[in-house]
């Protein structure tokens, strides 16, 4: 399914990360688009809120019993796929059984990362549901702490770093890196959180609109508050970019380097326009053009590694 329509399926739902998968050495490139297509379509369940609440948690509840082989998948429900609204999306959800069956056609070793990998990011997604699915503009919810973020941006993200480099050593062993596993995994853990950060910091407005606030506020009306809690974790966003970086430094293949760098610089440009924004701009959408997608991913090709 990978090699044909599954490319096709990938595209559809991915811009810019579809190119990082088309990158990767083939050994890893099974293993990680399936993870990439079984978490969007977890993501497209958990992100339709015109869906009920009860809907959504039952059915990523039933589609993690899928992915960890305890349940059969039949078909989703229709009060799910009627309130899904993006054809993309839905098609996505109409594939889940070829999904799942490529699930159980790859090598254990390599299933089992996936099957860790949604386990943690559906927890994250559960635990979304359960916080922030009756809040309203009139009735706004925060994370109550910088711990709660960190928590979930690793359960969301945080644990892709870390599946993307045990699969790395895996499947290709030596001709992964010769950096220590263990000191890559935690880079690559910062790399992910920081990119899940990129997006809150972005979509700040956005959520608020709805009620939603994943900055540890105490005010949700203060936008001086707002707005020095966004200056803070913008900075610890750049930083686990920069982890991001070094991370891909230590890969061997150039492609892989690309493919593992290239979030990275995507996620600074869309970091740029936010620095010292004001509360008004900050409401305004930032979007990367797709020339810059390929822009970026050029100078992550022609740009030498630091430690080879």
């Amino acid at each position: 399914m990978l090699n044909g329509r599954g490319n096709q399926l990938l595209k559809g739902v991915s811009r810019s990360f579809y190119i990082s998968l088309r990158l990767l050495p083939a050994p890893m490139r099974r293993a990680a688009s399936l993870g990439y297509l079984l978490a969007r379509t977890s993501d497209t369940i958990a992100d339709t809120d015109t869906a009920p609440i009860h809907v959504r948690r039952e059915c990523l509840s039933e589609f993690s019993k899928c992915i960890g082989g305890l349940s059969k998948f039949s078909n989703w429900p229709n009060s799910m796929v009627d309130a899904v609204g993006g054809s993309r999306q839905r098609h996505l959800l109409d594939q889940t059984y070829l999904v799942l069956l490529e699930l159980k056609k790859i090598p254990e070793r390599e299933a089992l990362l996936i099957r860790e990998l949604l386990e943690t990011i559906i927890s994250g997604q559960e635990l979304d549901l359960i916080r922030f699915g009756h809040t309203s503009f009139e009735n706004p919810v925060a994370l109550l702490s910088a711990d709660e973020l960190e928590d979930y941006t690793w359960r969301v993200a945080g644990c892709v770093g870390e599946f993307w480099t045990k699969l790395g050593f895996l499947t290709l062993g030596k001709r992964f890196s010769d950096f220590p596993e263990n000191e890559l995994i935690e880079r690559g853990i910062a790399y992910g959180k920081s990119l899940q950060l990129v997006n809150i910091l972005r979509d700040l407005a956005e959520d608020l609109a709805v009620g939603r606030c994943y900055l540890p506020v105490k005010h949700f009306d203060n936008t001086a508050e707002l707005l020095a809690s966004h200056a803070i974790w913008l900075e610890k966003a750049q930083n686990g970019l920069a982890d991001g970086e070094f991370y891909a430094d230590q890969l061997k293949s150039r492609f892989l380097r690309v493919a593992s760098v290239l979030p990275a610089l995507l996620a600074r440009k869309t970091l740029e326009p936010m620095r010292g924004q004001t509360w008004s701009g900050l409401q305004q959408r930032i979007k990367i053009p797709r020339i810059a997608v390929y822009d970026s991913m050029i100078k992550a090709f022609f740009k030498a590694p630091k430690n080879h």
